[in-house]
């Protein structure tokens, strides 16, 4: 055995335990002999030799030894040897036992619970495994039985008697049951009817809309999914033709059409290009699930079918913006082809555009034509390029424009490409005898305009999160637009705050149709004197 161990146990033995009055406190362990006296008196005992003689030989023959066993077996050795150093009845007390047990060798049973002495292992209970519900549905969620019963009455008073609905029935069906905008019945009709038999049965509408999950759908989702063909992830304009048609049918607000079958065609060509310039943002002409549920169609539609002006109706179907719009094309188009070029463009806006900036509409770097004609623009062309004009505070005009600027494709608007653009705008100030405003001084001014992340260029991020950012392309091309900006008038600053709402486009539409309104009254009244009426000069209503 070791001494020095038991050296050092001895040293710790606290002298007022022992009761040696001839030793004062501290004693042992200051005085190293002592303990060594004491350690040696206690190897001499017989019942010390005896445990040390165990302990070999079962450390011969390969025996595990207990080292709690050990150390209770020593520690009772030493305590029934304690007594014989001392005098007769001179033991000291052993500290009384609790009643519970010593919390250091207490044992707990295998039911017992946590310590409340606030031990630090604690008891890890295993994990709750918490059932997830389904939440993805390839075919759509399934509808709850009470609103399955609930539509199902519906659909057996509407389909009374079993028999099928005629297209014209179909209407009742599609507002009550599907709550969807009356002007989408005979689309839904006809994806029932696969066959074309002209009847849709109550079991035919039940697979389709309730066992096909379209009743539980958002709207913008049950639009998606009668509108788009077998087999696409996308809606194409042709997909919008067959709702227009019926809204040009039904509609109370466009019953003066009826008469001009040709002005029906480009009133729904114009909602359709509306549509996809506002809501197609990727440009491809295929419009996906989540552009049309991120775009403002769906509201538009269900107020178009509770508003009877469709004037009203500002987003998209304004049957006043398509007669702008119709009207500002047929101006520019003298020759009457459906193209323009750009000699037509230039004269745009009592010729407000410079010659570099309709040049670069032309290279068709900001949206390819889809005229199919060399050097030609298309009436659908026109309607983004006029939305984008008249509404710079738009993301897609924005876009359009930004394109148009950056040269090189860049992604960024360095000053030499913003001062391209400029020169000409400098020019056309000094040959109205206009003061010039250096380009030095306009850099300035619009980097204070943008607050741009890095001063020395503009990317398409700053622009679209500063409101006056339109003002900067007016500021590069258009002549008329920038000097209105610099003079502006308090009435029309007073206007915009009383009808915030309003979009620039809406405001320059309202313009424009009283000023066209009042120019045809104008003509009307000037050939009510019998004069022969030049077809060539007739405008398009």
């Amino acid at each position: 055995m070791e001494v020095e161990p038991a050296r050092r146990d001895a040293a710790a033995l606290d002298p007022e335990l022992l009761q040696l009055p001839e030793l004062a406190p501290g004693a042992l362990r200051e005085n190293s002999i002592i303990a060594d006296a004491l350690y040696l008196q206690w190897l001499v005992l017989p019942d010390t030799a005896k445990l040390v003689k165990s302990l070999i030989e079962d450390a011969k023959a390969g025996a595990t030894l207990n080292v709690t066993g050990t150390s209770a077996s020593t520690n009772a050795a030493s305590s029934s040897s304690l007594p014989s150093m001392f005098p007769a009845g001179s033991a000291p007390p052993l500290s009384p036992r609790s009643t519970s047990g010593s919390p250091r060798v207490m044992r707990r049973g295998p039911g017992a619970g946590p310590s409340s002495l606030g031990s630090p292992l604690k008891l890890v209970s295993e994990p709750v495994r918490e059932v997830i519900p389904q939440f993805y549905f390839k075919n759509g969620r399934p509808p709850p039985r009470d609103l399955k019963e609930q539509c199902l009455s519906r659909i057996d008073h509407l389909f009374f008697g079993g028999e099928g609905l005629q297209i014209q029935e179909f209407r009742s069906v599609t507002k009550d049951i599907c709550k969807l905008p009356s002007f989408f019945s005979s689309v839904l009709f006809k994806k029932i009817d696969v066959a074309c038999t002209g009847s849709v049965s109550r079991d035919a509408f039940v697979d389709y809309w309730i066992n096909d999950n379209k009743i539980t759908m958002d709207m913008a989702s049950q639009i998606f999914e009668i509108l788009r063909k077998p087999g696409y992830n996308y809606l194409t304009q042709d997909d919008f033709k067959p709702v227009l048609k019926e809204l040009l049918a039904t509609h109370p607000g466009l019953e003066f059409l009826q008469g001009t079958p040709e002005f029906q065609e480009r009133y729904a060509e114009t909602v359709i290009y509306r549509i996809f310039y506002s809501i197609n943002r990727s440009g491809n002409g295929q419009l996906t699930l989540r552009e049309l549920k991120r775009g403002n169609l769906i509201s538009a539609l269900q107020q178009l079918d509770e508003e009877e002006d469709i004037n009203k109706v500002l987003r998209y179907f304004s049957y006043e913006h398509f007669y702008v719009i119709y009207c500002k094309f047929w101006e520019l188009d003298t020759d009457h082809d459906f193209l323009i070029d750009k000699e037509n463009l230039i004269r745009y806006g009592n010729h407000s555009l410079t010659y570099r900036i309709v040049d670069r509409i032309f290279t068709q770097i900001p949206r390819k034509f889809t005229s199919m004609t060399e050097g030609k623009m298309g009436y659908e062309d026109f309607v983004y390029f006029i939305l984008s004009e008249e509404d710079k505070s738009s993301e897609p005009s924005l876009e359009y424009w930004f394109r148009c600027i950056d040269l090189d494709g860049n992604g960024i608007l360095t000053s030499n490409e913003m001062q391209f653009f400029y020169e000409e705008q400098l020019h056309r100030m000094e040959c109205m005898a206009q003061e010039p405003v250096l380009f030095e001084d306009i850099l300035c001014q619009m980097i204070d305009m943008i607050g741009p992340e890095n001063e020395s260029y503009f990317t398409l991020r700053d622009l679209k999160r500063c409101k006056l950012s339109g003002n900067i392309f007016n500021i590069l091309f258009n002549l008329n637009k920038f000097m209105a900006f610099e003079t502006r008038d308090p009435f029309l600053i007073r206007q915009e705050r009383e009808n915030p709402t309003l979009t620039e486009w809406d405001r320059f539409a309202h313009r424009e149709y009283i000023r066209l309104s009042m120019e045809e009254d104008g003509e009307d009244a000037s050939n009510g004197s019998g004069d022969v009426w030049d077809e060539s000069l007739e405008a398009p209503f």
